[in-house]
């Protein structure tokens, strides 16, 4: 993709992107284009696919806890096409290749992406669900939802099945330790072990500071 065309699609998302929510606003977006950039040239993937993808992926973003939550790619693929089919200079015939990308995305629905730009694109957003900034993303939607951080009686879940919709921290347990298993390319795996690893050095830190 030439310089021009990528501009104006990251121009046209700090337009369209709700700074909203911190951990949907147009920040993470460049955070996962830039990861699916580095993937993409490591696996030689379609940037023409992969950068709109990755942009536009959380176009539309419904809480975590909002009934109509599941219908976020759908909508963000559908945005998407409209934008795309606007601009002369897009390549048509790679429509689809980006929504389809941005329909399978999701780690949460259990989705397996056939496309290697999908594969890609769920890799890059998937980075952003372990390391440092997951642990901001994480308390960032921990004070929209209103949840306590911890269990107080069971912080590290060592008793007890995770809550995440009831505590922040649960959620290390259920998603953010184990991106490293959900990744597809090889690439991304290395990224996602090493900020692994810094999580495991977090909740060591907690444990002491809590008196765990």
């Amino acid at each position: 993709m030439d310089k021009y065309l990528e501009e104006k699609l990251i121009s046209i998302a700090k337009e369209r992107i709700s700074n909203e929510d911190p951990s949907h606003d147009i920040e993470h977006s460049f955070r996962v284009l830039n990861n699916a950039k580095r993937i993409a040239f490591e696996e030689k993937a379609d940037l023409d696919i992969i950068i709109p993808a990755a942009l536009f992926h959380d176009l539309i973003v419904y809480p975590k806890n909002d009934p109509n939550k599941h219908l976020s790619q759908e909508e963000s693929a559908e945005a998407t096409e409209k934008i795309l089919s606007s601009i002369k200079e897009y390549p048509k015939e790679k429509i689809g290749g980006v929504k389809i990308s941005i329909m399978e995305c999701s780690f949460t629905k259990g989705i397996k992406p056939v496309l290697l730009e999908s594969k890609i694109l769920q890799d890059a957003d998937g980075l952003e669900a372990t390391g440092a900034i997951s642990i901001m993303r994480t308390f960032s939607s921990t004070g929209r939802m209103k949840r306590l951080f911890y269990n107080p009686s069971d912080p590290f879940c060592k008793n007890r099945e995770p809550e995440s919709l009831n505590y922040a921290l649960d959620l290390f347990f259920t998603r953010l330790l184990k991106v490293k298993e959900r990744m597809h390319t090889e690439t991304a795996k290395k990224i996602a072990e090493k900020r692994t690893e810094f999580l495991k050095e977090f909740l060591k830190e907690l444990e002491l500071e809590i008196g765990q």
